[in-house]
């Protein structure tokens, strides 16, 4: 099954950068990786031009002008130029385990999608953590510290944890994954969604009124958060209006979403 990394990014290269490593040493590689770029400066494009270049899988640049936290718009860019049947999102400050993309492959199923969880790092680990240092060992030490916390998460046990469940908490899109084909039914993400939260959420209300199920996997699919500052949230309010809306009123399908970029 050929799998696609969407990666949301703006200007944070040198988190970017250490992401897209991530996703060159993985168990399985995925086919693509398509960076969503939501208005990055200049500096962000050079670094994806010099990843291209060593690049173990194919690199696409999907861009728009920055207008403001538009982070629904541009995955929904870059989802209609992918080519794979599995999707798997991120973000830029989410570096990937080596077997995250082997782990969302094994549990994706028709009819569900699957959330992965998170490590978080702190502030001085954050400067220089790259995929070289996934290790629970390594992680252990660094909890003990007070530099990491979730450090459960890491660990790897014979049998994973699986809930299936149809709930909106820890709803993260940062480490999510789902067929293509259910992503384009519900049109994708709602674009209506501008300035930071609920829109991941949203789009899981969408995908539960469509029929789909989330699958909760702990102990794989795990992912390292990088610590940065908080986004604005001035515009909160309204997307949890719109949020509400959708869970009591709406349907599947959103009206400013994804169909128009596949036209």
């Amino acid at each position: 099954m050929k799998v696609s990394i969407i990666i949301t990014t703006y200007n944070r290269p040198e988190f970017l950068e250490r992401v897209i490593h991530g996703y060159f040493h993985q168990t399985i590689l995925p086919q693509e990786i398509v960076i969503a770029d939501d208005g990055s400066t200049e500096e962000t494009a050079v670094m994806v031009k010099k990843m291209q270049k060593k690049a173990t899988v194919q690199v696409f640049h999907i861009c728009h002008e920055d207008q403001g936290f538009r982070a629904a718009q541009i995955r929904n860019k870059a989802v209609s130029h992918s080519q794979g049947e599995y999707l798997i999102l991120c973000d830029d400050d989410t570096i990937p385990s080596p077997t995250l993309v082997e782990d969302h492959l094994k549990y994706s199923e028709e009819g569900f999608f699957i959330q992965g969880h998170r490590v978080l790092l702190g502030p001085k680990v954050s400067k220089y953590f790259c995929f070289r240092d996934i290790s629970l060992l390594n992680l252990l030490k660094l909890s003990i510290k007070g530099q990491v916390s979730n450090v459960s998460n890491a660990i790897r046990l014979p049998i994973p944890f699986i809930r299936v469940s149809q709930k909106l908490g820890g709803i993260r899109s940062c480490n999510m994954s789902f067929f293509k084909k259910d992503f384009i039914a519900v049109n994708g993400f709602n674009e209506d969604f501008e300035g930071w939260g609920k829109e991941d959420s949203e789009l899981v209300v969408r995908f539960y009124k469509y029929g789909l199920k989330r699958k909760d996997v702990k102990f794989r699919a795990c992912c390292y958060h990088l610590y940065h500052q908080p986004f604005s949230r001035e515009n909160l309010e309204k997307n949890i209006a719109l949020l509400d809306y959708a869970q009591k009123n709406g349907g599947y399908f959103c009206k400013n979403g994804l169909v128009k970029y596949l036209l």
